[in-house]
């Protein structure tokens, strides 16, 4: 049914006569910046019912299409919450308790708010995180009406969260999952993430005359055609970067590939380098030029800058035909291929690594590998950046693992061969709702802005799939069971992996809000590696905390010489040290880097150049 342009008058009134989110104090009407145009507002209004339409009727034919395989329930969530509530009902004095409380503070909020409408100075019953940026607009404090909007919210979040995570006698994966998709919920319903109740949106809907709402539906359409058919949110100027023009630019060559990697040698930027070469392992699950994004940011360009021969793993972006490829393969075809090939390249036989995230993880072990095999000689040092091994603690990622899940997983990825990368990013997405997917529904779909060109959430948006075999075994062996922390309960090449036997230097970062590879859980490694170790923490996330400049001077680390059984012991006694930890690795790196030798071109070794970096396989899109 098409909405009526006679039906567009009323709503305008209600916008600016009800709902003008710079009214002062509930006292005055302030007038919108531009002019009200009536009939312009209901041109807009009809022209954002068409695009709702349209809207509309592609996820209806994308709904029709699918509902004869989707399940139900494909998280299994709705037996979580079953539970739940009927644990709360076996507890009812509890739960009277709990809303006595909240109306408690209901009743609070009522006197607080008709003190402001009075025109006395009230305090807030309850305020946003500081970190919050959702309630940044100065309505939400300054309007009567939408700052009782914001705390009504803030209450009504606390209460629920508060109230499941009082229920006793849940399984510790259960009451995650509920914390977790309670949260979601929470999220979701904020009343900065509608129209109506978003004081900022009002005011760009009354300034525009409705223009927001249509340029708004319009990228929700674009961005479902992006997703053919699903939404794909748009976080960054898709047209603003390009990998090879203005990310991944740190000169090099591809020298080396084979069906699951491209090794990538970098040209000396020094007319001296350090002997031992320095490989650079990034996870599969993203893009390696996270490591070289641009010049300023650039991980691998600060290497090169300080005299290392660099290369780096570029990971294949896999389909089905690579759907049998195992763990074992990414060892082997992965580092293993590597150091031969920077052997041929240069003729060393040690190398220094620094591995990230879960290109931490299989770096461990390699080296396990490498020590049973009486091979530990080739890696000179071995440096993690926010790697995990003991997953008995594995942060919210793990909320996504149970019998349940995984098998319905399994099942989606064995009709096509892979786990689709879109799946990922959502997955890594809903760790931050709010930053990462509520954010952008509010600036691309309600006030119709265009997102700002930003490199790390291009990189972001740039999702690799996973290959079906491989992923399963990562999943269930590193996961749900935590076998890489026993020692001879996961056999990778045949070796079964003890990573207690590593001797290799061992320098390890983690960063302390990281919500991805928990701080608290990689520091587990250091009570299990042998061998000399250092571990350092930085400031801010799994991203911002590695990829810090020091010519920036933003975030700061902490550094401990002792490494107790505790994490918080270990922080208990940690200096702070301001601005980046890439000097703090330099140092530490300083007597497994060999003495300076003249700089090595690339290509002058045993292996020719197949290509010019960033090569082929980081540019193939999902």
């Amino acid at each position: 049914m098409r909405w009526r342009v006679g039906n567009i008058y009323p709503l305008r009134a209600t916008l600016t006569d009800c709902y003008n989110p710079y009214m002062h104090k509930s006292t005055h009407h302030t007038h919108p910046t531009n002019e009200p145009n009536a009939a312009l507002f209901a041109e807009n209004m009809a022209k954002a019912a068409e695009k709702c339409q349209m809207i509309l009727q592609s996820c209806i034919a994308r709904q029709t299409q699918d509902i004869t395989h989707t399940p139900v329930d494909p998280l299994n969530v709705g037996n979580a919450f079953m539970e739940l509530f009927a644990r709360m009902m076996g507890d009812p004095m509890r739960m009277v308790e709990r809303q006595l409380g909240f109306w408690q503070d209901y009743l609070n909020l009522w006197q607080s708010t008709a003190h402001k409408l009075a025109g006395d100075e009230a305090a807030p019953v309850i305020a946003p995180d500081s970190r919050d940026r959702r309630f940044k607009d100065e309505a939400w404090q300054e309007n009567t009406v939408f700052d009782f909007l914001k705390q009504s919210y803030l209450l009504s979040a606390r209460w629920l969260q508060n109230t499941i995570r009082s229920v006793d006698g849940m399984d510790p994966h259960t009451s995650r999952k509920i914390d977790f998709y309670t949260r979601q919920f929470i999220d979701a319903m904020s009343p900065s993430n509608f129209l109506m109740t978003n004081p900022e949106v009002l005011k760009a809907t009354i300034d525009s005359n409705g223009e927001n709402l249509v340029s708004g539906l319009q990228n929700l359409l674009e961005d479902i055609e992006r997703g053919s058919g699903n939404l794909r949110i748009s976080m960054t100027d898709q047209k603003a970067f390009e990998v090879g023009r203005n990310l991944a630019t740190t000169p090099g060559k591809v020298i080396y590939q084979n069906a699951l990697m491209q090794l990538i040698q970098y040209e000396p930027s020094t007319e001296m380098v350090h002997k031992t070469p320095l490989l650079v392992i990034p996870a599969w699950i993203n893009k390696y030029y996270i490591l070289d994004l641009q010049p300023d940011n650039s991980v691998v360009r600060y290497f090169v800058d300080q005299g290392y021969t660099v290369f780096i793993i570029s990971w294949v972006n896999p389909d089905e035909k690579l759907s049998e490829k195992s763990f074992d393969d990414y060892m082997a075809l992965g580092p293993l291929a590597a150091l031969d090939a920077i052997e041929k390249a240069t003729g060393e036989t040690q190398t220094s690594i620094v591995a990230y995230c879960l290109g931490g993880t299989l770096l461990a072990i390699t080296l396990a590998w490498l020590q049973a095999k009486k091979q530990a000689s080739r890696v000179a040092s071995a440096t993690y950046l926010t790697t995990m091994i003991d997953f008995s603690e594995a942060g919210e990622l793990s909320v996504f693992i149970d019998e349940e899940q995984l098998s319905m997983l399994e099942q989606r990825m064995s009709k096509q061969g892979y786990l689709d990368g879109s799946e990922m990013a959502l997955t890594f997405n809903m760790l931050r709702a709010n930053d990462l997917i509520w954010s952008f529904v509010v600036n691309n779909y309600l006030l119709g802005k265009d997102p700002f060109p930003f490199d790390l959430l291009y990189w972001n948006s740039d999702s690799t799939r996973m290959p079906a075999t491989m992923h399963s075994f990562y999943l269930r062996n590193m996961y749900q069971s935590n076998k890489l922390a026993k020692p001879g309960a996961l056999t990778i090449g045949g070796v079964p992996i003890d990573l207690s036997t590593i001797q290799t230097p061992t320098y390890m970062l983690s960063t302390r809000e990281d919500h991805i590879a928990p701080w608290k859980s990689t520091y587990a490694s250091t009570q299990i590696y042998g061998g000399a170790k250092r571990f350092v923490l930085a400031a801010s996330g799994h991203i911002a905390g590695v990829i810090n400049p020091p010519e920036k001077k933003k975030y700061c680390h902490w550094v401990n010489d002792s490494l107790p059984a505790s994490a918080d012991t270990w922080l208990e006694k940690a200096q702070e040290v301001a601005g980046s930890w890439w000097p703090d690795w330099m140092a530490w790196h300083a007597p497994f880097a060999g003495p300076k030798v003249p700089a090595r071109k690339v290509g002058s070794g045993k292996l020719k150049p197949v290509e010019d970096a960033p090569g082929a396989y980081v540019t193939v899109m999902v």
